[in-house]
């Protein structure tokens, strides 16, 4: 099972059945289909061998050549294979391919469960007041590519 290109079936089957990833939380609002249709290039999908979709990543490089992840998803059932290592190497691989020069993700603060994940691969955290509104503070993760 490697990282490929989604597809707009992917993101479809993602979006019906965001409970399996997500749990209860309510995560409708990260995923924008422009994601798939804009920055196609850079979502990402890990399939069985049926083509269920076990993991996806939907992410950018910005013309500050940095490589935004801006969400990432693993079902829950699949947590814990290292699926989301492989989805954000593979992002890695083509955000440098693109020119870019580092790394960004952003989670909220009580999300330890990203905040471990994004550590142990070598991220440097800062929190920042405000980032997503007023009142609304985030944990900005960056990892500078070498």
């Amino acid at each position: 099972m490697l990282p490929e290109r989604a597809t707009t079936a992917d993101y479809n089957a993602i979006i019906h059945s965001l409970g399996d990833y997500w749990g209860e939380r309510d995560a409708r609002a990260l995923h924008h289909p422009m994601f798939v249709h804009e920055f196609g290039d850079t979502a990402l999908v890990i399939r069985d061998g049926s083509g269920l979709v076990l993991a996806y990543l939907f992410g950018f490089v910005s013309p500050s050549r940095v490589g935004h992840i801006h969400v990432i998803g693993v079902r829950i059932d699949h947590q814990r294979l290292g699926l989301g290592r492989q989805l954000y190497g593979e992002f890695e691989r083509l955000a440098r391919e693109r020119g870019a020069v580092a790394l960004k993700a952003i989670s909220r603060l009580a999300n330890e469960t990203s905040i471990v994940f994004h550590r142990s691969l070598g991220m440097s955290d800062t929190e920042v007041a405000d980032y997503s509104g007023a009142g609304q503070a985030r944990v900005v993760f960056r990892r500078e590519l070498s």
